[in-house]
């Protein structure tokens, strides 16, 4: 799996402006997360629960007030 990142830096631009985006691209994609993945084994148990957590944790990012209202 070869992911190629493509960002165009003129000469008049901000060079930290363009690190940013370039790291936020590499984020987005998870490159950081799988790299980690190859460097040590993980079960599967602890796979899934990873999976659950960061399910749970985008789901109250994208709707904050549906685990904040419950009583």
């Amino acid at each position: 799996m070869k992911k190629v990142f493509n960002i165009e830096i003129n000469v008049g631009e901000n060079l930290e402006r363009s690190l940013r985006q370039l790291k936020k691209k590499i984020e987005r994609e998870g490159v950081i997360r799988d790299m980690k993945r190859v460097v040590y084994h993980e079960p599967a148990t602890q796979k899934r629960r990873k999976r659950l957590m960061r399910a749970i944790k985008n789901n109250f990012m994208r709707n904050p007030e549906a685990y904040l209202n419950k009583k």
